[in-house]
């Protein structure tokens, strides 16, 4: 063996130890990069699900704020702090939540009823809209509202945050209550405390508490079962509003942005969204209704709705065009009234005859007669008096209504 040989198998040897070690610190890198990865991986879904679970807590005290608005005795006692914030909390919530989306149709509904204030005008400002409750209730003067609603627009958001705090407090309270009555149904159904801020669940068991027959007992049973596979599906606040929009554009022609503004449409989506669900499950429905017929019942709504709002915006369109023609007729009919008789009119009448050849004798002739008659045709036959009474022939469209009583006509 040569010495050139035995150096060649140094380098040799060297290489193959300089690619194993890269080797190794290749698989190290790769590892630690895949680390990094799952780590990340955990992360982003550990962030999601805290999120969800904000989300999900947000919307349940939303709730909590704004159910007593539905409620008569509220309003009588509310004051107007009170109704500014569960107006924030509506206007926060409505294009999410259905129930958030009701709350706001009622506020402005009792907000212009009780103080003739339109709550569009409040341009999502509750404390414009307190302002505005404080000043008809007071009888304030127009400058002193404007100051009051630039000093509540100001308010903190402590002071919004603790009246949230104390409305979802008594929501609590009233929760607790409620749990405490119906304790023996929700032991039977294994009905978690929660569940209670579910409104149709609630109403489905103080059913089974009231119920006097068995029958009774077994409706509101069905009705609880129904509506905790329900909330096992959609969680205890139910499909929120961007779910329905999904749903319901993609299985109904001609829905639009501007249907999901309706809180009758909302509802009519919900419950025909619940009806597929219960309806896939098994859930056969009642005697008083299947959920096939839930389901149509939903489906008619939203398409009578669809088309109520198509209507409107015909009638408003074609409604504009007509009375705009109608008061062009009259203005062109006043305008023709005032100008007959007048100097201009017998002069532009004598040209006229002039151009028909008629000589001098007849134009003056005809210029007296004229003259003679000066009112519009259409006055002399409305203050006519005498005029011949018309003969009672039924013909044309009468005729044709009293044949249609029996049947067309041949």
């Amino acid at each position: 063996m040569s010495e050139s040989d035995g150096m060649e198998d140094v380098i040799e040897g060297g290489l193959r130890q300089s690619l194993l070690i890269g080797s190794r610190i290749a698989e190290t890198i790769a590892r630690s990069r895949q680390e990094t990865q799952r780590q990340q991986e955990q992360h982003d879904a550990q962030a999601a699900r805290e999120a969800a679970t904000r989300l999900a807590g947000d919307r349940s005290a939303a709730r909590a704020v704004l159910s007593p608005v539905q409620k008569d005795q509220w309003w009588d006692k509310a004051q107007p702090s009170d109704i500014a914030t569960v107006y924030a909390v509506a206007e926060g919530w409505k294009d999410h939540d259905p129930i958030a989306l009701a709350a706001a149709e009622k506020i402005r509904t009792e907000v212009q009823t009780r103080y003739g204030i339109d709550t569009h005008d409040m341009s999502g400002y509750p404390a414009a809209l307190q302002t505005a409750v404080q000043g008809a209730v007071a009888e304030k003067a127009k400058q002193d509202a404007q100051a009051q609603a630039e000093s509540e627009k100001r308010t903190s958001e402590a002071d919004h945050e603790k009246a949230v705090q104390l409305i979802a407090a008594a929501r609590a309270e009233e929760l607790r209550a409620q749990a405490t009555k119906l304790a023996p149904h929700m032991e039977r159904h294994q009905v978690p405390a929660e569940y209670l801020a579910n409104p149709e669940l609630a109403q489905a068991l103080e059913r089974a508490h009231s119920a006097k027959t068995p029958k009774a007992l077994e409706a509101a049973d069905t009705a609880i079962k129904e509506r905790l596979y329900l909330i096992g599906k959609d969680g205890i606040n139910g499909p929120g509003i961007d779910q329905l929009r999904t749903e319901t554009t993609a299985n109904i022609n001609g829905t639009g942005e501007k249907h999901f503004a309706d809180p009758g449409f909302v509802q009519a989506a919900k419950d025909m969204h619940e009806a597929k669900l219960l309806a896939e499950a098994g859930f056969s429905g009642d005697k008083w209704s299947t959920q096939e017929q839930r389901y149509e019942r939903a489906e008619n709504e939203l398409f009578a709705r669809i088309e109520g709002v198509g209507r409107e915006i015909e009638n408003r369109v074609t409604g504009d065009d007509s009375q705009r023609l109608k008061d062009q007729g009259v203005e062109a009919e006043t305008a023709a009234q005032i100008g007959y008789g007048s100097a201009e009119h017998h002069e532009k009448f004598a040209d006229s005859l002039a151009e028909t050849g008629a000589s001098d004798t007849q134009i003056k002739g005809r210029l007296a007669a004229a003259r003679s008659e000066g009112t519009h045709p259409s006055v002399a036959v409305a203050n006519g008096k005498g005029a011949a009474k018309a003969r009672k022939t039924r013909t044309g469209a009468a005729v044709g209504a009293e044949r249609g009583k029996g049947g067309p006509s041949r």
